[in-house]
């Protein structure tokens, strides 16, 4: 864990900030003396993540496909923060294996509107509080399957390819504002997520990680905790690998 202090007197939200990726950041924000907003649709897991990481820690149920509920959120942030410095959007599913010609045409939309157009609307009702400031950092969590198209996960791999397609292009729009957009491409790491998988679809991702094993999360926060600080200054639009060597571009 990091002993910088590079967040003190900064407002920080989290998507999916619960569980996994995102609460690991939350945690790295926290003890670099950020007050952070974990927004998460289980309950549950909220108020055990609340009870863990204290008074700086506010929490919002919701579900981002709600572009109304982002909305509010965003707005309660704010005022629960003071201010907005960093958006981290680590909200996801995995969906479901199966093949395209099989993929339950239900299963395909609920991926896309989690993955892609909620992450959207995070981004499209968050932004605005820092360019009014001038000043913001957005990360998004990608995957590299977004790259390369994990076989049998062909919705997972699509929002996530949109997911890259989407930050390159806010990133350019808000290039003058004061705020940066960035999203990392992690390989598999081990996190809950996987439990929404199969053995034979996880077996498969690591045997493609030239380093033969998966991410922790640490390894992610630390990436992310980077891009969201004042120091990711000239780097907006980008891509950032957390591969073990997967990735070929």
């Amino acid at each position: 864990m990091s002993s910088m202090q590079r967040y003190v007197g900064r407002g920080v939200i989290v998507t999916g900030g619960a569980s996994g990726i995102g609460l690991r950041a939350a945690e790295r924000f926290l003890s670099e003396g950020a007050a952070v907003a974990l927004w998460d649709a289980d309950q549950a897991k909220l108020d055990a993540a609340k009870a863990s990481l204290g008074a700086k820690a506010h929490i919002f149920r919701l579900d981002v496909t709600s572009p109304v509920a982002v909305e509010e959120a965003a707005l309660a942030s704010n005022d629960a923060l003071g201010r907005i410095d960093a958006l981290v959007c680590s909200a996801g599913v995995a969906g479901k294996n199966a093949l395209v010609v099989d993929y339950p045409v239900d299963e395909w939309k609920r991926v896309l509107d989690i993955n892609l157009n909620g992450l959207f609307y995070c981004n499209r009702y968050v932004a605005p509080h820092m360019v009014k400031r001038g000043y913001g950092r957005i990360v998004n969590v990608a995957s590299i399957a977004g790259k390369e198209g994990n076989p049998t996960a062909s919705a997972y791999s699509a929002s996530k390819a949109a997911v890259i397609g989407f930050t390159k292009s806010l990133g350019k729009e808000l290039a003058k504002t004061g705020v940066t957009v960035n999203c990392i491409t992690p390989a598999t790491v081990e996190t809950p997520i996987l439990q929404q998988v199969s053995q034979a679809h996880i077996d498969y991702m690591r045997s493609k990680i030239p380093m033969e094993r998966f991410g922790t999360v640490d390894e992610m926060a630390a990436i992310i905790s980077w891009l969201a600080s004042e120091e990711c200054s000239f780097t907006t639009g980008a891509v950032f690998d957390v591969s073990g060597g997967r990735a070929t571009y």
